[in-house]
């Protein structure tokens, strides 16, 4: 899906990286992450497991293992999306994602002190 089919006033921004950034759209009740020059719609369980599968993949057995390529091809079933990506946008994923889910925590700890002092 293209950036222009989509409001990005409409987007709030969830975090953002050098690599790339994730939104989240409470219109439509979804993500979208903006990485490696392609904007992908997610839902929330198949955003946990796009994280859990690029979470799964051995950095340093990719760098090191020399009877392979050093790229890693990421989907999982259910999903519409693939990507190639080499070892550093491996890691550069990895950080995208593993930010955007401390966010969702925060923003949780941050609702739920709140609800306590109100309540």
């Amino acid at each position: 899906m293209e950036k222009a089919c989509i409001d990005i006033n409409q987007l709030v921004n969830v975090f953002s990286n050098n690599h790339g950034s994730v939104y989240q759209s409470d219109k439509l009740n979804c993500f979208y992450i903006d990485f490696g020059g392609k904007f992908a719609r997610f839902n929330c369980l198949s955003l946990q497991k796009l994280k859990k599968t690029v979470e799964k993949i051995d950095i340093e057995d990719l760098l090191l293992n020399t009877k392979r390529a050093d790229f890693e091809l990421v989907t999982f079933n259910g999903c519409e999306h693939i990507y190639l990506l080499s070892a550093l946008e491996i890691i550069a994923l990895k950080d995208l994602l593993h930010g955007t889910f401390t966010m969702f925590e925060l923003n949780h700890l941050v609702n739920d002190c709140l609800y306590r002092l109100v309540y």
